[in-house]
């Protein structure tokens, strides 16, 4: 049985590989990747709360809601990680709240509509989201003026134990990080749409989550990538950590 697992196991190894490379391949298609917590699974669709993705996914959801559905069909094929080591499983395994990676090939350009509309190659099931050893940092305030070139201009107001630790004695007035992954959801009302970073205005207040080791200083926080920026998040995003 162990002679067979791993030839098995090189063949997935392979396939995770290929979902990997390079941004265009296999006749121009582009590789669409959504990350985040599953909703429900079905023979047909997945329904995910979009929290990360790479830049031409998150591209198509500008203007669009968190909560989307993609298609899944017989060229689809689900790993299931536990433990770093992935193995073949089916829709079964899907469980909601689980952090899942939907990988999908689409022409260069295609609206989310088109994406979800194509069936997703791989679909990888984690379980739960990668790092979560790796401690909160939530910064809270009003941003200083449009953002662009990877940097956030961030008034600091507010922020949970952590964040706060690393503003002792610093000014309010700091400077934040995003990267392709980093996601911004506009709030109105409870429905959050996906923007980017040139629609945050000067004056809107803003929370800034970015996942750091424990003992990071300021300016280590402040160079890692953000995961999430909320442009009015409603409620009081220090009790929804």
């Amino acid at each position: 049985m162990k002679h067979r697992a791993l030839p098995i196991l090189a063949l997935v190894v392979l396939a995770c590989a290929a979902v990997a490379a390079g941004a265009t391949a296999a006749g121009g298609l582009r590789l669409f990747q959504f990350r985040g917590e599953l909703v429900n699974a079905s023979s047909t669709s997945v329904q995910l709360k979009v929290e990360a993705g790479n830049r031409p996914a998150l591209r198509a959801m500008l203007g669009q809601s968190q909560d989307q559905s993609f298609t899944i069909g017989d060229k689809t094929e689900i790993l299931v990680w536990r433990k770093g080591i992935p193995t073949v499983g089916s829709v079964t395994d899907l469980k909601p709240g689980d952090w899942v990676v939907v990988n999908v090939r689409a022409k260069p350009g295609s609206s989310l509509a088109e994406v979800e509309a194509s069936q997703a190659g791989i679909i990888g099931d984690h379980l739960k989201q990668p790092n979560p050893s790796q401690p909160l940092f939530l910064y809270v305030g009003t941003v200083g003026g449009p953002q662009s070139g990877g940097h956030i201009a961030l008034h600091v107001t507010a922020g949970n134990r952590l964040a706060l630790h690393t503003m002792l004695g610093q000014p309010q007035d700091q400077t934040f990080t995003y990267d392709d992954g980093t996601i911004f959801l506009l709030w109105q009302g409870k429905v959050p749409a996906v923007i980017d970073a040139a629609h945050l205005k000067a004056g809107d207040r803003i929370t800034i989550r970015i996942r750091a080791a424990h003992n990071s200083t300021l300016a280590q926080v402040e160079a890692t990538p953000a995961r999430h920026v909320g442009d009015h998040e409603p409620g009081n995003p220090l009790n929804q950590t």
